[in-house]
């Protein structure tokens, strides 16, 4: 968009620009530059014009912008110019990612290169590496404590050991996602460092007082992250003799993004390691980034702002490069992250589905699919360009953050139905197989979260222990139940390392005083590649749940019909315990998968000819394109065995 008064000032700051940068082919740049600029210049009034060295902050904003695009490899600018060309790459059926830990899923990068045919073997192709930034050893917060945001940890290996391993993704079409952690730096940080020896421009990078009358203002409304390990929301710094904001752990301090200067530097963070070779980057806790007195501070109206200014500048320097934005919240705040009142995402392309996940895991529990579905019609739309990650486990805990109403809707208390939930995967309902734990229980709210292993919360632990076959048959059918969701609901779907081969708690941390308080240690295990090695031996567990994955992915790539353009409709079918919904084809309506999960442990039934009046099933043959085979059909009645899910399809006479 043209505008006077912004293009003025960039004619002016074009003019300026340091001359190695104007020596360099700008084109793209400018081209980039030009059509972006009105929205950067609004963006940038709006969060920072009442300072008086406004100008010489855009100055700076826009010579970041320009550095970064020079600094960024020709192989990378080529593959940006394509993704323009095919703006909806990423919505197609094909992604497939699986989050790790470089030192988890191998000992470190060099030896993660030896490994990296794991993927394409198993269908994967979009690996996510959780954080290998530098941090303090003992107070890392599992790699979000960042001491040097441009320096891989040394346990990890080197940057060349990173940009080997790009190329190898590369070379198999596989995107590279990298953590980028916005809200907090390590209290060990040079910023952090050069704040506490005093000197005032790095203590306005911070949330720094003098005293507890700023601080105590923020507590009466400031929620605690983790009030067991880390009650309140300030640490007292000795050195310093400040109160420092640390809202998730007292060695964390929340960055304070009023200061400009902040926001630039962390862009050319992002920037950076766009050009490291990530074709995705998850910003971390998003929801975060601006505080406010008299709020949660968290989801705040500016925090939505910084997040468009990011993604305009980025499309300037690195157009091909998405934003997952990592917001666990309510699903009327995640939606927003993809960006409020556009048509096209302008915030964030990608958000975890948080609440999809945790009706997942409500389902399990209570055999039924009243919430799921509840839950499913109340989740808003997406905008277009945009799309879902869709999980089961993380690197993080369970949240049961449904909302209130949808529980009431289907006839539950909250909090009972809350408790119910939290006493099931913890161990404290005799009638469960799950072996979750307990983690981040607030006794002022009573709220708590959930962590454990995919197999152990599915029940496959103590199945093993118990040695029974019809009891791990269960688990093994919910964990590709619940594969079978992700795999057909509309966007990315993302596995978890090991949840392919059915790993188990790791109660290892226990012995690690580092990491003895952190139930969430139990889920981020080492993975054990000699029983790895059996899902090449047919019959054990970890055969079993590797091929079936394995195949549903690759058949997940042959739908059409489960590419991401809204193009999915919920059915209610009047039972219960069966979970529906169809999906059909964006170019071709007409062409419609039916995706049906029983999650009762006995057969239900669906009574298809009511569901054909809607236009299914024109040829009166169904067919499940998972197995490849016809389900078992009574007239019109359909039968859905235990813990089974179907997607069904006509099947064309000959």
């Amino acid at each position: 968009m043209y505008e006077q008064v912004s293009h003025s000032l960039l004619n002016d700051i074009l003019s300026e620009l340091d001359p190695e940068i104007q020596d360099e082919e700008l084109r793209y740049f400018y081209t980039r530059l030009g059509a972006n600029f009105y929205h950067i210049y609004s963006l940038f009034t709006i969060l920072y014009g009442k300072r008086d060295d406004l100008r010489p902050q855009i100055q700076a904003l826009v010579e970041t912008m320009a550095r970064q695009y020079v600094q960024r490899p020709a192989s990378l600018r080529q593959s940006d110019l394509v993704r323009e060309k095919n703006h909806n790459w990423f919505l197609s059926q094909e992604w497939v990612g699986m989050a790790l830990y470089a030192d988890g899923f191998a000992r470190d990068l060099p030896d993660l290169i030896q490994r990296v045919n794991y993927f394409p073997e198993l269908g994967v192709n979009m690996v996510h590496l959780m954080p290998m930034m530098q941090c303090p050893e003992g107070a890392s917060d599992g790699g979000y404590a960042v001491s040097d945001f441009r320096q891989i940890d040394s346990r990890f290996g080197r940057m060349e050991d990173l940009q080997e391993l790009a190329g190898q993704l590369r070379k198999r079409d596989i995107l590279l996602t990298l953590d980028v952690v916005l809200n907090h730096t390590s209290d060990e940080h040079q910023w952090a460092k050069q704040a506490r020896a005093g000197d005032s421009r790095y203590q306005e990078y911070y949330y720094i007082f003098d005293n507890r009358e700023v601080p105590d203002m923020f507590e009466v409304s400031m929620p605690e992250i983790f009030p067991e390990n880390a009650p309140g929301n300030f640490t007292w710094d000795e050195a310093m003799g400040k109160w420092v904001m640390t809202v998730f752990n007292s060695y964390q301090w929340d960055l304070n993004y009023s200061n400009p200067s902040v926001f630039i530097e962390m862009l050319d963070i992002i920037l950076y390691w766009a050009n490291q070779g990530a074709d995705i980057l998850r910003l971390d806790a998003v929801a975060f980034l601006w505080k406010k007195i008299g709020s949660i501070c968290q989801n705040e109206r500016e925090a939505h702002l910084l997040l468009q200014l990011l993604k305009d500048c980025c499309q300037v320097t690195a157009p091909g490069v998405l934003f997952i934005a990592e917001a666990i919240v309510a699903p009327v705040e995640i939606i927003k992250y993809f960006g409020e009142d556009a048509i096209n995402a302008k915030e964030c392309e990608i958000a975890y589905n948080a609440t999809f996940m945790a009706l997942l895991w409500d389902a399990v529990a209570t055999r039924n699919a009243r919430l799921l579905t509840q839950g499913v019609k109340s989740l808003p739309d997406k905008l277009d360009r945009a799309t879902w990650l869709n999980y089961l486990r993380c690197h993080d805990d369970i949240g049961l953050g449904f909302d209130d109403n949808d529980i009431r809707a289907v006839e539950y208390e909250p909090h009972a139905h809350r408790q119910f939930l939290i006493d099931y995967y913890t161990g404290n309902y005799e009638a469960s197989p799950a072996r979750g734990l307990p983690f981040g229980h607030n006794d002022k709210t009573g709220d708590t979260r959930i962590s454990g292993s995919l197999a152990s919360l599915a029940g496959l632990e103590s199945a093993l222990e118990a040695e029974d076959s019809v009891r791990i048959d269960v688990a093994i059918k919910t964990i590709l139940l619940l594969h079978g969701m992700i795999m057909a609901f509309g966007g990315i779907p993302l596995l978890y390392y090991g949840d392919a081969v059915g790993t188990l708690n790791d109660r290892t941390y226990l012995d690690d005083p580092a990491k003895a308080n952190d139930s969430r240690w139990a889920h981020r295990p080492r993975m054990d590649w000699e029983k790895a090695e059996l899902r090449n031996t047919p019959g054990t567990v970890e055969y079993r749940l590797f091929t079936a994955i394995k195949k549903m992915i690759a058949v997940r790539r042959e739908v059409a019909a489960f590419a991401d353009f809204n193009n999915r409709e919920l059915l209610d079918v009047g039972n219960p315990h069966l979970f529906v919904f169809s999906r059909f084809e964006y170019v071709q309506p007409t062409n419609r998968v039916l995706v049906v999960a029983n999650f009762d442990g006995a057969p239900q039934h669906l009574n298809l000819k009511d569901i054909g009046r809607r236009g299914y099933f024109r040829y009166g043959s169904v067919r499940d394109l998972y197995s490849g085979e016809r389900p078992a059909m009574f007239k019109e009645e359909l039968v859905v065995p235990p813990y089974q899910f179907y997607w069904l399809t006509d099947e064309v006479p000959l």
